[in-house]
Formats: structure tokens, sequence, C-alpha cells
């Protein structure tokens, strides 16, 4: 029996995105498989309705209360859909059956593209790994083990998946939140609002040996070389040295790893690791040797909570609980607009190397994730490994590519082979 509740109030991480979001940025992430036989859109549409009872908290129409947002469950068909012409396109829940992600097929492919406000990357794969193996068991018969990352239908949803974990595990007291800005990538927007994605597949074993090398976890080395490039924009751009900006990358935490939780909500944290240009330019060593110690200094569950915990008090203090929601909507954003993405210079989201049982594997040729156009930055970039390889999507809403360019030019010089891939309508696929 499903003893959900009717109506979920956003949680913590949430709230920002309804009032800051607009037709431009609508804070998507997609999430996709790819088979190894073209989808059947009718199966993968009772595979959905199979679903929709096991995640209700996604299975929810976005309403306007008099102090918040708040998802209301929704019992409408939600249609699955072909792709359109690039990923990541504006979400309008009115076009979507009034949903706010979405369930869409090209190809071998099936794809998931989610609004943050309903969840974070690891509930957006718990979700697309579901579904996918409820298809492969409508059209071929797989008996696909169940667990913790592939939920079983059968069974009724557990209140811990649709918790704020946010309010569950916050502090006394929170840290500040002050922080200088950082030089941000400019380029020209299309007219048409096209997003270009540049896609780089890379042998994991290379570059875990390179990361092994230097002592350092994969997301560490990959973020120095990052920041490389973008250093590499800023010096191009002939600024006097006293001008320039710390050069920064946001880098999301999954909180689930310090933090017992089930929730399929949100729950993650971001820190952002970075060098000053104006001291003189760092090579790839001294850059690696500052994202070590300053991941190492701040991902932990201490400085994690006092960030997180800033954020929950400020919700509960009695004057914003009672100040009505368009004084909140407003607020809101003129704080999203003065923080949000304006201290890092780029993002790289980093989900992992995702096992699958083989008897979902063998129909499993590859795994993509990426994250939607950033609210300010024109550039974002994401990452997930899967059978061996890891896929680096560089996202970016400005026509310029020189950020693509100079990041895996440096991948290439560091010894690393890369295929690149990309749906710019000037590029070809090369290997390099």
């Amino acid at each position: 029996m499903d003893n959900s509740p009717d109506w979920l109030v956003l949680d913590n991480a949430a709230k920002v995105y309804p009032a800051a979001s607009n037709r431009r940025w609508s804070a998507l992430f997609r999430l996709s498989m790819t088979l190894t036989e073209a989808i059947d859109p009718a199966l993968l549409q009772q595979a959905q309705v199979r679903v929709a009872p096991r995640f209700p908290m996604y299975h929810t129409r976005l309403e306007r209360g008099a102090f918040w947002y708040y998802l209301e469950r929704s019992d409408e068909n939600l249609r699955v859909r072909p792709e359109g012409p690039w990923p990541c396109m504006p979400l309008r829940p009115r076009e979507n059956d009034g949903y706010l992600f979405r369930v869409l097929y090209y190809r071998n492919r099936i794809t998931v593209e989610f609004f943050h406000a309903l969840t974070d990357g690891s509930g957006g794969l718990c979700y697309l790994k579901t579904l996918v193996a409820e298809y492969l068991t409508l059209r071929y018969g797989a008996d696909i083990p169940r667990g913790d990352e592939i939920l079983d239908c059968d069974e009724p949803p557990q209140p811990e998946e649709s918790e704020d974990s946010f309010f569950r595990y916050a502090g006394q007291a929170g840290s500040s939140r002050r922080e200088a800005k950082a030089y941000r990538v400019r380029g020209t927007l299309p007219r048409d609002g096209f997003v270009t994605l540049v896609t780089g597949k890379m042998p994991v074993d290379v570059l875990l040996k390179k990361a092994r090398e230097k002592g350092v976890s994969l997301t560490t080395w990959l973020t120095a070389v990052l920041i490389l490039a973008v250093q590499e924009l800023q010096e191009a751009e002939g600024l006097p040295r006293r001008r320039q900006r710390e050069v920064k990358i946001n880098v999301p935490v999954n909180l689930r790893k310090f933090f017992p939780s089930r929730t399929l909500r949100n729950f993650a944290s971001y820190v952002n690791p970075g060098i000053d240009p104006r001291v003189g330019a760092h090579d790839f060593d001294e850059i690696l040797n500052r994202v070590y110690h300053f991941l190492g200094a701040e991902v932990t569950p201490r400085q994690l909570l006092a960030k997180f915990t800033a954020n929950v008090r400020s919700e509960q203090i009695k004057a914003v609980r009672i100040m009505p929601l368009f004084i909140k909507n407003f607020v809101l954003k003129q704080v999203f607009l003065a923080v949000g993405d304006r201290k890092s210079s780029t993002c790289i989201s980093n989900l992992g190397n995702q096992v699958l049982p083989a008897e979902m594997a063998a129909y499993v040729t590859d795994m993509a994730f990426v994250l939607g156009p950033l609210a300010i930055n024109p550039v974002a970039c994401s990452t997930i490994s899967y059978n061996g390889v890891l896929t680096f999507h560089i996202l970016r809403t400005i026509r310029e590519p020189a950020l693509p360019r100079a990041f895996f030019r440096r991948l290439v010089e560091l010894g690393v082979p890369v295929e690149i891939e990309s749906n710019d309508r000037s590029s070809v696929c090369r290997t390099v």
C-alpha cells in the first residue's frame, strides 16, 4: 500500500530553483543509457507507468502556496516523448503533462531530464536505472536483481525516500557563505538559443593511473586539469595580473557519502577549489597540490554540515517563514544572482563509476550524464564512467569553443587519449 504523502514541501536545496529559474534557465540535468537495440516507445511508456507509483516524490506538480512552493501528487499520465534537437531544452510543465521531469527516447537511447527542484544526480540515477530495468524486463524478460540503486516496483515507497535530509542532519551553527567572485568565460550567444555539447571519451584505466601517480583522486586530477584550461583562457585575455580574478571550479559533493540517508530528493552540497592568478601563473603540479589540500580540508563531515546548516537556519528564521511567497521569490532570486554560480568559473560534477548487474549490463552499452545550462556561467562540465570508459561532457551556451579545446588539449598533452564527439553545427567526430 502506498502511504506516501499527497504533498511535499520543497527540500532546502530545491527552494531557490522555482524563484530563480526563467525562460532561458530551467536548472535541468540529463541522464541516459544507450541499449543494444532501438527503443520501443510503447514498451517504454508501459515501463514508465509501472515505475511511477514507486517514485511518488517525482510524480508531482509544482504549486504555489501562501508562503512556499510545494509539490502535489499527480495521477496524470506522463507521456514518453522523442528527444528534442539539443539536450536540456527549457522545461515547461504545461507542455509536459504538468511534470518537472521528462522521459525521452532516441534510437537506442533512453533519457530522463530532471528539474533540480525534484532531485539531484543520485536520485535521478536511481530512477533511470529502475526505469530501464523495467523496460528490459518487459521487452526481453530480463530477470534483474533489485536493491538500493534499482528499486523493486512491487514494493511500496519508503518514508525516508521522500525526506528532507538537510533538515534531518542540520546542526546548530553554520559557516559563512561569503566568497570572492570568480573569473567567468564569456562568449557570443546564438540567436536561436542552440546549446552545444562536446563529449570526450577516455579510458578509465589511463586516467586512474595518472591520478595515482600523483597520489590524488580522479575527481581531484580532472578538476586540476580544468583549472589549468580556464587559467589559460584568462591569461589569453591579456589583463594585467592585478585585475585578474580567481579561477575556481564548483565541485558538487554527494552528502549521502557522509550522512546516512536514503532520500531520493536533493542531498548534495558543493565546494569551490581554485587558484588566484594575481600571484602568478600556476603550473599543473601547483594547481593539483592546491586542489588536493582544499578538498581534503573542505570535504569533511564537519565542514559540509556547517555549510548546509547555514541554509537551513536561514529558512527557519521566523520573519522568513511568515514572509509572503512573492517577497521570498524576489529575495531568493537576488541572493542567487549575487551568489549562485558567480563564485565559480565553471563546474565539474562527477557521478563516478557505475556498475550494473550482469543481467542488465548485457543490454546497456553506454551511460551519460549532462548538466544543463547554468544560470550565469555559459559552460558546465559533467562526467560519468561505465564499462571502462569515462565520458566527459562540456555543455556550452556560447558559440566559442575555447574552453573545450583547451581542456581536451591539456588532457592529450598529459598523455590521455580522447575520442571527441560534438553536436556543434560545424564539427565532426575525431580522435586525438
